[in-house]
């Protein structure tokens, strides 16, 4: 059985991520075998808020070069999560 915290590995902070957040969309990293119901329960439960809408996205890892060594960066899942009106996510 998998906990919400296991579901939702950490919210996306960059400046896209910042700039979403006045439509009350929020991204996340997610585990990858989590569903779009497994990924608004979490939200529900940890944020306490209420979840309208999930977009989930599989982000390929890229080719990263060290010297003469290739090799890949990891592949993620990304969600982003959309609000119903009058509801927010604090965040520091």
């Amino acid at each position: 059985m998998r906990t919400s915290y296991d579901v939702i590995k950490s919210l996306i902070r960059t400046e896209k991520s910042t700039s979403q957040e006045k439509q009350r969309q929020y991204s996340f990293r997610v585990a990858p075998v989590a569903t779009k119901i497994d990924i608004k329960r979490a939200i529900e439960d940890i944020y306490k808020v209420k979840v309208q809408d999930v977009n989930t996205i599989h982000v390929l890892g890229k080719l990263k070069r060290v010297r003469f060594k290739a090799g890949y960066s990891s592949s993620w899942k990304k969600a982003v999560v959309s609000l119903q009106e009058g509801q927010k996510i604090e965040v520091a």
